[in-house]
């Protein structure tokens, strides 16, 4: 007899992660724009127009996970969850457009070069902040790699592509004035506004995927299967139409179950509250449904294909 299941618990509250995001962006352009400020470099003006990208970025993030927490009402019956794939696309395009201001502003500095200032203290400003940036974007992507959360995950990313930019910055700024070869300053921004865009392009890719209800990873999938497969009996108790989809922390499947056709509508409910159980024993945020079907009617098999 199959024991009642407890539906899934609802997600997480991560905002206050969000906060913490928000707080290390005000910091950093604070701290960037110093340094710019006693510099003069359009490297460190290009990192800290990116730091400013990030706070705006972190507070959509914020609207986005509150949006994402609501539960389930009557005009969203699956949940709020794909809020936090907005949340990404719309980071993936602010992505975008600091790369194209970056590459713009180094180009503008390499046809007219200016003489730079300060740089040591411009240098320990900037290693300050990439030093936060890269224990909080690594704090931001374990929690949303554990939780599921492709808006915490997106920020993590976006603070360590960030980190990225202040290193090759730092080591251009450094080299240019070492040897006074003040193009090595626009160079060194361009190229690392190059490399953003790769960020931004991965960023938007993710997002469409989970609008676009993206399947699950293909280790997730091969874990379902391998459920359904130790279940499955051939010629007696089947399985096929089998689907999944995330929605933000949500994940949902549906499956048709084959079974044979004098079983009593007893038996196959056991049956499937079994499989059901183990299904959300692995995983816990899974949502499945799941349709009883005679597998000697022909009927059962014309709803197999996607």
């Amino acid at each position: 007899m199959g024991q009642p299941h407890e539906p899934p618990p609802p997600p997480p509250d991560l905002r206050k992660y969000a906060w913490l995001a928000i707080a290390t962006a005000v910091l950093t352009v604070l701290l960037k724009g110093s340094a710019w400020l006693v510099t003069g470099s359009v490297g460190l003006l290009s990192d800290a127009a990116e730091s400013l990208v990030n706070l705006v970025a972190a507070i959509v993030a914020l609207v986005s996970l509150t949006i994402a927490a609501r539960p389930a009402d009557d005009d969203h019956h699956f949940g709020h969850g794909k809020a936090e794939y907005f949340s990404a696309a719309l980071e993936g395009i602010m992505v975008f457009v600091a790369a194209a201001s970056i590459i713009y502003l180094g180009i503008e500095r390499l046809l007219a070069p200016r003489p730079l200032e300060a740089v040591g203290i411009g240098l320990a400003i900037s290693a300050a902040a990439a030093v936060l940036n890269g224990i909080v974007g690594r704090i931001l992507i374990d929690v949303g790699t554990r939780h599921r959360s492709i808006t915490l995950r997106a920020d993590g990313k976006h603070l360590m592509t960030d980190v990225y930019t202040t290193i090759g910055v730092v080591l251009g700024l450094g080299l240019a004035w070492l040897t006074g070869w003040l193009w090595l300053d626009p160079v060194i921004a361009i190229l690392v506004g190059l490399n953003i865009l790769v960020t931004g392009y991965r960023l938007i890719s993710e997002s469409t995927a989970g609008l676009m209800d993206g399947s699950l990873s293909t280790e997730d999938n091969a874990r379902i299967l391998a459920i359904l497969e130790a279940r499955t009996e051939k010629g007696r108790i089947e399985f096929h139409a089998v689907r999944t989809r995330e929605s933000g922390a949500r994940q949902f499947m549906e499956m048709h179950m084959l079974v044979p056709g004098d079983w009593s509508v007893q038996r196959g409910h056991d049956a499937m509250e079994d499989l059901v159980d183990e299904i959300v024993a692995a995983f816990p945020a899974m949502r499945v449904t799941g349709h009883l079907e005679p597998i000697a009617d022909p009927r059962s098999y014309e709803d197999m294909s996607l």
